[in-house]
């Protein structure tokens, strides 16, 4: 069963949605993997938010983030989350490829820019995205930059 996308900017979010997608980023992001953080860092309100449903269950999120927000140069991809619930349905890799078609709707096709767990740099570079810089730290995580040209 595919997912049910929902696709929008920040305001046209519904409290709904926006509850549901801050629920999910903490439940993973925050409690799983026990990370201290701001998660709401300002950037949500220049984005929009892809959004997809397994029934009434929020399966999957990212949000396509332009460029200027997080990297000058860049457009990216960021907060991506599947829901413990559908872990192992193959759902990171319908929700990347969702990401990507969308934010090349958005901004046409352009490199992506995005900060990555290390642990998942191979399914990444299965995805296109190359490692394009040094690890870094990001509250106690390891992280790699990696860039995906499709230009």
């Amino acid at each position: 069963m595919k997912l049910n996308w929902v696709f929008k900017p920040f305001d046209a979010l519904s409290l709904q949605e926006l509850y549901a997608l801050l629920r999910l980023r903490s439940e993973v992001f925050v409690v799983e993997q026990n990370c201290v953080f701001l998660d709401m860092d300002d950037k949500d309100q220049h984005c929009h938010h892809l959004l997809g449903y397994k029934g009434d269950l929020l399966a999957a999120y990212t949000r396509i983030v332009p460029r200027g927000v997080s990297y000058d140069e860049y457009a990216s991809i960021g907060r991506v989350v599947t829901s413990p619930q559908v872990r192992g349905e193959g759902r990171g890799r319908e929700l990347m490829e969702e990401s990507i078609r969308r934010l090349h709707e958005l901004y046409g096709v352009v490199p992506i820019k995005i900060g990555a767990q290390l642990y998942l740099k191979a399914f990444y570079n299965s995805l296109g995205f190359e490692q394009c810089g040094e690890v870094y730290d990001e509250d106690g995580i390891d992280h790699i930059p990696m860039l995906r040209f499709d230009v």
